[in-house]
């Protein structure tokens, strides 16, 4: 197969695989991080089918639907893509950046063995970059309802510097997730592109906060 049919090969496949997916973590969340993708690629030395594959299949089984098995993922990437014969060290790269490209992992203070590539800094800022801005904020409030979170408590502050298990286990509500992630990512972004593209996404967050707590309170 050539390149662009084994692209269009496993959009075919995650398109079916996600079908009826939650809101948030669908095929239009995997479209829009591999149009980030391509954005960001054009400035940085990278092979563009490993981050294209990279970014189509980064969340073919995100381990919070399964229970937060981490292994999901992996699995059903390697099975598809031997399936259509990929050069096994593509494989294996794709499959690292579906390993390590989760804000989670970047709370595990253990920095031994863990797998690094410009490719995975490329398909990483894609995907927090639709975790951010207007789209992120749509994202963060359609998971905190599919989880029947509440909006906003007062009464329980957001917890900062949270390790990766305390991370995973987290219900609280969605303004929250502000604090405990979003807000944190422009900062871990990685390409020159991501960290230019962040800087307006981030601004809207912020913008976005002190609105929703002027009208809490009643202001305007």
């Amino acid at each position: 197969m050539t390149d662009t049919e084994i692209i269009e090969a496993t959009v075919a496949f995650v398109k079916a695989t996600l079908k009826g997916a939650e809101g948030g973590h669908d095929w239009f969340h995997i479209q829009r991080v591999f149009n980030n993708t391509m954005l960001i690629a054009k400035d940085e030395e990278v092979d563009i089918l490993t981050v294209s594959l990279g970014a189509l299949l980064h969340d073919i089984a995100d381990a919070k639907f399964h229970d937060g098995d981490e292994t999901v993922g992996p699995k059903k990437a390697t099975n598809f893509l031997r399936s259509i014969a990929v050069h096994p060290t593509i494989i294996n790269h794709v499959v690292n950046i579906i390993k390590s490209i989760s804000f989670k992992n970047s709370l595990d203070e253990s920095k031994k063995g863990k797998f690094h590539s410009k490719e995975l800094e490329v398909v990483q800022d894609a995907d927090r970059l639709d975790a951010i801005g207007a789209i992120g904020i749509a994202r963060a409030f359609n998971y905190g309802g599919y989880k029947n979170r509440g909006l906003y408590d007062p009464d329980i502050p957001p917890r900062l510097n949270l390790t990766k298990a305390e991370y995973k286990k987290s219900n609280t509500p969605t303004i929250n997730h502000f604090y405990e992630k979003l807000l944190l990512l422009k900062d871990k972004m990685n390409t020159k592109t991501g960290k230019k593209l962040a800087e307006k996404r981030h601004q809207y967050l912020l913008d976005y906060l002190e609105q929703f707590y002027a009208e809490w309170r009643g202001e305007q």
